[in-house]
């Protein structure tokens, strides 16, 4: 029997998905999660043999909560689900050790099975997430020039930007600039918005 944690802040999604593979015969949910922060918890409380995590949480967000996962119970391997298939994040979660990533379009039968493929010890990464992945190639920016931009991505002023980055206005224009001149945006808020439809904010 594999033991299951879903964890997803949408009550609604993680219900169906927790109903439909709860008919699986070899699977069983051993706990449910709305934030990261409760799947940490809930993995350290009941040891599952896999964590299915949904990408955008409240909180700290599937990737983080995969590698606390990691921390706390070694065994226990994680998938991701996401509506927002973004190559950075795909790139981003293989790196931290996610053994399976998945769009939420995907079917409860195809979960089940990318479930037991990652339990017995193999991969699964959707295909067409992958060719864009490969498609997008990596990320121009330094990790500081990714925060400055992830700063500005709800229309913050510069100010605002460099106190929450702890960095003088200045170093924080520097770090604008030369994003924008990277990615070829006309000003941050441009390039904030294109490093984000990459994944790589």
């Amino acid at each position: 029997m594999i033991r299951l944690l879903l964890a997803d802040d949408e009550n609604l999604i993680r219900s169906a998905l927790a109903t439909m593979l709860a008919l699986e015969d070899d699977i069983e949910i051993v706990a449910q999660s709305e934030s990261g922060e409760d799947a940490v918890a809930a993995a350290a409380k009941h040891t599952p043999d896999v964590a299915v995590l949904d990408l955008q949480m409240g909180g700290i967000d599937g990737i983080e909560t995969a590698q606390s996962i990691a921390e706390v119970v070694p065994p226990c391997v994680c998938i991701i689900v996401t509506s927002h298939g973004r190559p950075g994040y795909l790139k981003k979660a293989l790196s931290a050790g996610v053994r399976g990533f998945l769009p939420k379009t995907t079917s409860a039968a195809t979960l089940a099975e990318v479930v037991r493929t990652v339990h017995s010890g193999g991969r699964y990464v959707d295909p067409e997430l992958a060719a864009e992945a490969i498609g997008a190639g990596d990320s121009p920016l330094t990790p500081r020039e990714a925060d400055v931009l992830e700063f500005a991505a709800d229309g913050a002023s510069v100010a605002e930007i460099a106190r929450r980055a702890h960095l003088t206005q200045g170093t924080t224009r520097n770090y604008l600039s030369s994003a924008a001149t990277k990615l070829g945006a006309a000003n941050r808020h441009e390039a904030s918005a294109l490093a984000r439809r990459h994944g790589w904010i």
